[in-house]
């Protein structure tokens, strides 16, 4: 038998995904509470190793066996069902169940911690378990995100009535969620909805029309927009309404799936167009603010895909490290070789970017939660930050590491491809990168972020450590990114232009300040250098036709500070 650990081909599959990312344990340790992070440390390892082996199978199989519809039983009942491989049902349980991604934020106890979690840990385990599966983290980010939208704003009879089964981590009673938003002419323009809602003579709630892009077609629950008959034209008569899928008597609400969706990527999870024929509905909020109830979930589910996307990347680049340090090459290991080395580096910074910016993010959502005045401003900037930018990095990342790969990294029997295809998505729903970017620029103009994002990363240099001159070029770059971001959003119409270089000026210089800050006070010089990399080749100005390399004056001893609590 041949010795498979000497075989020319490296193969990483069987690693933990959490016990060989150190770089994450230092995060975590400073990041999170102590006690916490002992409780979380098993569950942490207990994902990592099933996202190493088991669940990346599972992920593999089920993607190469995408979902199916069902119209009819064979005795020619209407009976419409969404057929799903039996691999990714058990991810379903193992996602929504055993680790209660979706219910989390809204239980008083999970996996045995007593309180609530911390959005932190959700994020955690997500870009662990979207290492190995990243179809089905869309429908847990959807149940997550509908549980919070209908806690927000649903009346307290509908929350009384629909929220336990969000709640809920028993695989037999917990619902799943949706969004049914788009629609063929209205896309991301949401003033162009023609779906139509009217009460019946009983006072209920019906609604008529097209969803065009619906994920999860077969969920328990959906929000959906849809314009109230009589209603204002325009943003102002779009409504926000509950859609389940059975009726109160058992039977299937009026509303058809008229076929599954093809896509690139995703492929284990089932996209669908959705016909509603007079489905029964529960308006949720204030009639006529549809857009800007939804937009809470939009928000959510855009952080969350900011964090899949940063999974992705993180995935992308171990298995590129991996292979460099094994693989052999005219008698040298991969890993020694200067362009391969440059090669990898270019890949870490925007992964390692994207990992710090979850970090922040998750931690100023925890913040605005809980009722911190500055918080709010500040997560409403860094959401559509982390979407815009790591949700695009992702694409080059993984096609990069398909490329180390070589022709291996071209075959579907290894996870390059389906990193490739599933990273494409980002960029997409919740918002192309056009539209975010621009939601960078409104959150500027109408919540007034800038002052609160200044605030709070200014804040985090002053708690670094670091060499004077490197703290005051990284002080510097925030300065003119936030007038960057100013100037776009005084110029009216021609601000749109500048809104993507402003968007990217902003997360470049606030991840680099932001890992600065982890490397100092985390014991990380690998995170400073990463710093000085993104602020160095992502912000300043240089010489295309020259080398570059970092300042000696940023490397020079920092000040002296007081010692690091424990």
């Amino acid at each position: 038998m041949a010795d498979l650990t000497a075989h020319p081909v490296p193969d990483r599959h069987g690693q933990n995904l959490f016990t060989t990312d150190t770089e994450l344990h230092k995060l975590l340790a400073l990041y999170l509470p102590s006690d916490l992070l002992r409780h979380m440390q098993p569950h942490f390892e207990r994902l990592g190793a099933l996202a190493g082996g088991p669940l990346d199978e599972l992920a593999h199989t089920a993607d190469v066996n995408p979902p199916t519809l069902s119209l009819r039983t064979r005795t020619g009942i209407d009976d419409q069902r969404v057929n799903k491989h039996p691999a990714y049902v058990e991810m379903e349980r193992l996602a929504l169940s055993e680790f209660g991604l979706a219910a989390m934020s809204h239980r008083e106890e999970t996996l045995g911690w007593k309180g609530k979690m911390p959005p932190l840990i959700k994020y955690v385990l997500t870009y662990l378990f979207v290492q190995a599966e990243f179809g089905l983290c869309c429908p847990v980010s959807m149940t997550d995100s509908l549980a919070r939208t209908l806690k927000k704003f649903g009346s307290p009879e509908l929350v009384e009535r629909f929220l336990p089964r969000f709640q809920s981590v028993d695989f037999d009673e917990l619902a799943q969620g949706a969004m049914f938003m788009t629609e063929q002419a209205a896309g991301s323009d949401i003033a162009a909805t023609v779906t139509s809602a009217a009460q019946d003579d009983a006072g209920q709630w019906r609604l008529t029309g097209d969803k065009w892009f619906c994920s999860n077609p077969d969920a328990d629950f959906a929000m959906v927009l849809a314009r109230v008959e009589g209603s204002a034209a325009g943003m102002k008569g779009v409504s926000l309404f509950l859609l389940p899928r059975q009726l109160e008597d058992g039977s299937h609400n009026h509303y058809r799936i008229i076929r599954l969706k093809d896509k690139l990527g995703t492929r284990s999870m089932a996209s669908g167009e959705i016909r509603l024929e007079g489905a029964v509905a529960y308006l949720v909020g204030e009639q006529g603010r549809g857009f800007v109830q939804m937009a809470d979930m939009v928000n959510n589910s855009r952080l969350s895909n900011g964090v899949r996307a940063a999974g992705l990347m993180r995935r992308a680049c171990a298995e590129a490290e991996y292979i460099a340090s094994q693989r052999q090459a005219f008698g040298k290991r991969l890993a020694d070789m200067p362009l391969m080395q440059k090669q990898l580096q270019k890949m870490r910074l925007p992964a390692e970017q994207a990992r710090t910016m979850v970090f922040q993010t998750a931690q100023a959502l925890m913040r605005s939660d809980g009722g911190e005045t500055a918080a709010y401003p500040l997560l409403r900037i860094l959401t559509p930050l982390i979407k815009f930018r790591a949700c695009r990095d992702a694409r080059k990342v993984t096609g990069d590491a398909m490329e180390v790969r070589g022709g291996c990294g071209y075959i579907e029997e290894w996870s390059d491809p389906r990193l490739v295809r599933d990273a494409h998505l980002g960029s997409i729903w919740e918002g192309t990168s056009n539209i975010v970017a621009l939601d960078v620029i409104r959150a500027v103009t109408r919540e007034n972020s800038l002052p609160a994002l200044q605030a709070h990363f200014g804040a985090l240099l002053d708690d670094a450590p670091i060499a004077p001159a490197f703290a005051t070029a990284l002080r510097g770059a925030l300065d003119r990114a936030c007038a960057l971001a100013m100037q776009a959003s005084e110029a009216a119409k021609d601000g749109d232009v500048i809104a993507r270089q402003a968007a990217s000026a902003l997360y470049h210089t606030c991840s680099a300040i932001a890992m600065a800050w982890e490397g100092a006070r985390g014991g990380s010089s690998q995170r400073i250098e990463w710093s000085q990399l993104v602020l160095l080749h992502r912000v300043l100005p240089r010489d295309p036709l020259a080398p570059t390399g970092i300042p000696a004056d940023w490397t020079q001893a920092a000040p002296a500070t007081a010692a690091i609590p424990a």
